[in-house]
């Protein structure tokens, strides 16, 4: 990790009201003096922290910009150390002009995520609570926005050193009466470390398990909507949507290759693939398009199966149908054009085909059942209300391997004891879950895997 200063631009490029240029380090103070006049000649050095003055960048006795300014003294700054932070106007010409002055006066640039890197190693914050500000920054919805804000709290770095230190008793209990025999004994203690183990192992079971949910509230649900043509695929995605983005026409086969598209659904964000329609077919090109359906549905987390109301089902329904088998789990099907016809009979061809997904009846064009269908796919996923209050939500790969991990060696630990192994044979798994738990919040983390989680982040923050 580098001592110099380090300077970037903290705000999104592009002409706005305000631009910010933030400088961190041992000399962020004297640099930004060495640019900066305040119209009423006050000494950035003399400011007290956390205040702001009013002033002017100056190239040598050139003005560049009026400027707020403001100081913040470590340790008690984003990043423990001395902070400058330049409020300028928002053009890029002069933003420019004044980071390259402050390079020009013994900065650096700064690298991607350096500054929350200098907060994680300044003891500012861990590293779950690190990795929490990338995700509040590429939050998608407010799920994922209220989960990246309970880790930034701690939830998780609570919960992990609490883990930690049941298992830090364990060790040294086994150590001490390793060490002094003659006053201490193992007697019971099996058992003791039994209902510790229990504890140890459903906390982390839980915190496992709640990935899969994690993962969707940051990412989202892989959709693919899929039906025969001119069932009204396009219609209902434009519907969700709000806006006219996929072509609508009344000649089948317009669709031919999958298109996809981002939106956010009653707080759940949907990466939603609208696919050609599915039907026998010699065109080359349309074959190539449900193909690409296909493979879509494979690999989707939801399948919504479009059927249009105001027809009966056919062969190639049931191709559809028998498609779908293999994906029971994850398929809601959609009764649409319910405007123009009655989705009864519908509903009772499908039941006669041993149809057993859920349905909710819509009219994509009228807008009519997409509160019912959002519903749907809230609890098709998430089973009830979400809660950021009580409940952790592991959404980081990294994180749940760490977690998995420590389980394993908890496992371990609970296969010596049936075999009846020495004590302090106990100590060298215990040891391990200890590590790899430290591994989560970053008590133990390697330089270069630092470096590459860090360089994830934007440059300035």
């Amino acid at each position: 990790m580098r001592s110099d200063t380090i300077a970037a631009i903290a705000t999104a490029m592009g002409n706005s009201g305000i631009n910010i240029i933030r400088i961190s380090g041992p000399s962020a103070i004297s640099i930004a003096e060495k640019i900066f006049v305040s119209k009423k000649n006050k000494k950035i050095s003399e400011l007290k922290s956390h205040s702001m003055v009013f002033g002017t960048i100056m190239d040598g006795d050139t003005p560049v910009d009026e400027v707020l300014l403001s100081v913040m003294r470590a340790p008690n700054t984003y990043t423990t150390e001395d902070i400058v932070e330049i409020n300028a106007h928002g053009g890029n010409l002069v933003t420019r002009e004044i980071l390259e002055l402050i390079l020009k006066n013994g900065a650096v640039i700064a690298n991607p995520g350096e500054f929350t890197q200098r907060a994680f190693l300044g003891g500012r914050m861990d590293l779950s609570q690190a990795e929490a500000v990338i995700d509040l920054i590429n939050a998608k919805n407010k799920y994922a926005t209220k989960s990246a804000v309970s880790h930034l709290k701690g939830n998780i770095s609570d919960k992990i050193k609490e883990l930690r230190e049941l298992i830090l008793d364990n060790t040294a209990f086994i150590e001490t009466v390793i060490d002094d025999p003659e006053h201490m004994s193992f007697d019971g203690y099996d058992e003791k470390l039994i209902g510790d183990l229990d504890v140890l192992e459903k906390d982390l079971k839980k915190l496992i398990d709640s990935y899969d949910n994690g993962k969707i509230i940051n990412e989202g649900v892989d959709t693919v909507i899929i039906g025969k043509p001119n069932a009204g695929k396009s219609s209902f995605l434009n519907a969700l949507l709000g806006e006219e983005r996929a072509i609508v026409t009344d000649i089948e086969g317009t669709t031919r290759d999958t298109l996809v598209e981002h939106l956010s659904l009653d707080g759940i964000t949907l990466k939603v693939t609208d696919t050609a329609g599915i039907r026998e077919t010699s065109d080359i090109i349309e074959k190539m398009g449900i193909d690409k359906a296909k493979e879509a549905a494979k690999n989707a987390d939801l399948i919504l199966y479009l059927v249009d109301s105001t027809k009966k089902l056919d062969d190639n329904d049931k191709l559809i149908l028998n498609m779908l088998k293999e994906f029971e789990n994850k398929v809601i099907v959609l009764i649409n054009k319910i405007d123009v016809s009655n989705p009864e009979d519908v509903r009772d061809e499908l039941k006669s085909l041993k149809c057993n997904y859920p349905l909710v009846n819509i009219s994509a064009i009228g807008g009519i059942g997409i509160d019912e269908f959002s519903k749907k796919v809230h609890n098709m996923f998430f089973n009830g209300e979400i809660n950021f209050n009580d409940e952790i939500y592991i959404s980081n790969e990294r994180q749940k391997n760490c977690l998995q991990n420590a389980l394993n060696s908890l496992y371990l630990v609970r296969q010596s004891i049936s075999l009846n192994m020495p004590e302090d044979m106990y100590t060298v798994d215990l040891i391990d879950a200890y590590t790899e738990l430290g591994n989560v919040i970053g008590e133990s983390l390697e330089d270069d895997l630092a470096d590459r989680i860090f360089s994830k982040f934007c440059v300035g923050k």
